[in-house]
């Protein structure tokens, strides 16, 4: 069993609304196709293991148009998830159940059901799922509610919990992680990430420190440790809606716009199988090739991964649909490909994001942010840029140089 860790905590700004059905069903299609991709390469307990990660669910919601720093990406990201890959469960071998709201309570029905199907122990996998429940909303007493519970499990036996409760007073949202590769207790350390706004001195019941006091109340025989465990990852996500400078690694972001706007692919005899997409597709995959091969020290900037597809709200530029539906295709045929063994599609678009990191090492990048986001909004229409608030329209006046 792996050491425990818990990764820290965010700040998740509350916002309200409904993902527009065009993004949605896009978000569940490009959210499959990451999901086999990964499947494929690094197989069931990777997948796992990242959605406990906060940095990479964050990076991956992303990459998927969601607003790169608001509480609906864990709402938005799980259900596109579960509508995707639930109907494939059998030949992917991972199942998601509950949600938000009433779908929360129908968690026990449906992972007995799951249970049924792959001969896990049902009841074990029910108790998990309310246990981790208990302890974020009773034990855990930080002021937040929860309201969403989704339980992600593999015919393995290999589970992750991924649930988010609210504070109306502070107008903020908490996202816990759970991962049972590396639970050793429910009650002592239990999370593998809390992410969430400090709210100071809380009563956590699951603590390491509150040993000496579960020992009172539980009658347990339990060593108290001699000081809080450490927090490893700490994902803070500002309340500011527009993308700036200081909420991406402009070394990483610069290297990866030069790759795909400055160079073209038969500049690389990797990208050769991928001739005939334009620079800006090539930008997106990139950031999708990232997201599927990269490692965790990536993700410290989940902010950079708006650049693949913007955000629903317009940050930090309209989402691209002709884009966006080229990146899914793209990336569709590269796993439909490797699944009978022709893998050179899915080596190229691996490719985009090693030549990124090579870029990257003697890249000097420019403070040209503003330029850059501008640049996106004014070509926007071309890729028929859209938002919650209607389609994009040509810029009046002259245009920005993007470098």
């Amino acid at each position: 069993m792996s050491t425990l860790k818990r990764s820290g905590s965010a700040d998740l700004p509350l916002h309200y609304g409904a993902v527009p059905p065009w993004l949605a069903a896009r978000m569940s299609k490009l959210g499959l196709a990451i999901t086999e991709a990964i499947l494929a390469e690094y197989g069931k307990a990777e997948v796992l293991r990242r959605l406990s990660d906060p940095f990479w669910f964050q990076s991956l919601g992303c990459v998927l148009g969601m607003d790169w720093h608001s509480s609906g990406i864990t709402t938005a990201v799980m259900s596109a998830l579960k509508r995707s890959i639930n109907p494939h469960a059998k030949e992917l071998g991972i199942y998601i159940c509950g949600g938000k709201g009433k779908q929360s309570r129908e968690t026990p029905a449906e992972l007995l059901q799951v249970a049924e199907r792959t001969g896990l122990p049902g009841d074990y996998l029910v108790r998990c799922s309310k246990l981790s429940a208990k302890v974020d909303n009773t034990a855990v007493q930080d002021g937040f509610q929860l309201y969403l519970h989704s339980f992600i499990v593999s015919d393995e036996g290999q589970w992750a919990v991924v649930q988010q409760g609210m504070s109306p007073a502070s107008a903020t949202a908490r996202r816990y992680h759970w991962h049972s590769a590396s639970l050793q207790s429910f009650v002592d350390e239990p999370h593998a990430s809390i992410c969430g706004e400090s709210q100071g001195q809380i009563l956590n019941m699951v603590a390491h420190d509150a040993g000496g006091a579960r020992t009172s109340i539980l009658g347990m025989t339990q060593e108290s440790p001699a000081a809080m465990m450490r927090e490893i990852q700490q994902l803070v996500m500002p309340s500011h809606h527009d993308v700036r400078t200081e909420d991406v690694d402009l070394k990483r972001l610069g290297a990866m716009l030069w790759l795909a706007h400055e160079k073209t692919p038969k500049d690389f005899e990797e990208l050769l199988l991928l001739e005939g997409l334009g620079p800006r597709t090539l930008q997106s995959l990139a950031l999708v090739s990232e997201v599927i091969y990269g490692t965790p020290s990536r993700f410290t900037d989940p902010a950079r991964f708006s650049f693949a597809h913007g955000g629903k709200d317009g940050h930090p530029f309209p989402v691209p649909l002709k884009v966006y539906d080229e990146t899914i295709s793209t990336l569709k045929v590269a796993v439909e490909r490797a699944k009978i063994g022709e893998t050179d599609r899915q080596q190229a678009i691996r490719s985009l994001s090693e030549l990124s990191y090579r870029a990257e090492k003697d890249f000097i990048p420019n403070t040209n942010l503003d330029a850059v986001i501008e640049q996106e909004r004014n070509e926007s229409w071309k890729h028929d840029g859209r938002t919650v608030f209607g389609r994009a329209r040509p810029p009046r006046g002259g245009q920005l140089k993007l470098f």
